[in-house]
């Protein structure tokens, strides 16, 4: 049996979004028991807005495309950051607050990046 659930209600702080199905649809359900507790015979449903988002995203993890391209991660993305965190110190932070870390690492990163630019213009014959 499918019921028509109604988004009645977003709340802008928390970013759930509440359904709420229609009485009269779940009067005769035999199924009314199972599906809901509620006196008034209406079931309820919270769900973050970034639910449908996370479902693509574990759909996408059990594809074969997927399954070939994971591995090459810890050779590319995960070596980046063990780079970073062994040879520029970034086990632990040195300075207090999130605005001095995050220029402190974009310093780091872009110095990461231009290593990268230059070692690649190296190897093609450019220097």
């Amino acid at each position: 049996m499918q019921i028509d659930l109604k988004c009645i209600m977003l709340r802008p702080t928390e970013k759930y979004r509440i359904y709420k199905s229609d009485p009269k649809d779940c009067e005769g359900c035999p199924f009314l028991s199972q599906c809901t507790k509620s006196k008034n015979q209406e079931k309820v449903i919270t769900r973050h807005v970034w639910e449908s988002y996370k479902e693509k995203a574990n759909h996408i993890r059990h594809t074969d495309e997927w399954k070939k391209i994971y591995p090459q991660r810890k050779e590319t993305i995960e070596r980046v950051f063990a780079d970073a965190k062994e040879n520029h110190g970034m086990r632990f932070t040195r300075l207090k607050g999130l605005e001095r870390n995050q220029h402190e690492l974009l310093i780091i990163f872009s110095c990461h990046n231009l290593k990268k630019l230059g070692l690649s213009k190296k190897r093609l014959g450019y220097i």
